[in-house]
């Protein structure tokens, strides 16, 4: 008897795939961000202070997962300044801030991967993932096929929290 296989696509992946040689070819893409406010819009970026920046991830594990990081190129946390340290924090709690308001997240993964070995895709620039959870909003997509069900566009999620961020908390 031939066994019949289901195909899940997932074709957000081979972008993400794509982009890590992106990288690679033209440096850090959070330095890019950092030094071109000007397209904030096209690369996903909701606020950014004199030191840091708020931006979505283009590679989400689920709707509103913001990447907060320093704008200058650090990978260590002790190369942080008070300021900037503080800032970033600041940055992470108004974010939340702005999830639960707009996306009604009722609760949150922070984290933050440092050097290869531990996950980061980019180990040169420290940034911290904040990805809103929601009760039962695992299910058996990610656990079986290896694809992530993503129901809301960036572009959607960019617009209600570049403005409820600009706004403050």
């Amino acid at each position: 008897m031939a066994e019949f296989h289901q195909n899940l696509w997932a074709p957000w992946r081979m972008e993400y795939i794509r982009s890590l040689r992106e990288d690679l070819d033209n440096g850090c893409f959070l330095c890019r961000y950092a030094g071109n406010p000007d397209a904030d819009t096209a690369n996903h970026v909701l606020k950014r202070t004199a030191t840091s920046m708020v931006l979505l991830n283009r590679f989400p594990y689920s709707n509103g997962h913001l990447l907060i990081a320093p704008r200058a190129h650090k990978a260590q946390l002790a190369e942080l300044t008070a300021d900037e340290t503080v800032d970033l924090m600041r940055l992470i709690s108004d974010g939340m801030s702005a999830l639960r308001t707009c996306m009604h997240a009722q609760g949150f993964n922070i984290g933050m991967n440092l050097g290869h070995c531990a996950g980061a895709g980019l180990p040169d620039h420290l940034h911290w993932h904040v990805v809103p959870r929601w009760s039962g909003d695992t299910n058996y997509m990610s656990v079986i096929g290896d694809v992530r069900v993503i129901p809301d566009s960036l572009e959607a999620n960019f617009r209600a929290l570049r403005e409820q961020l600009m706004q403050g908390p």
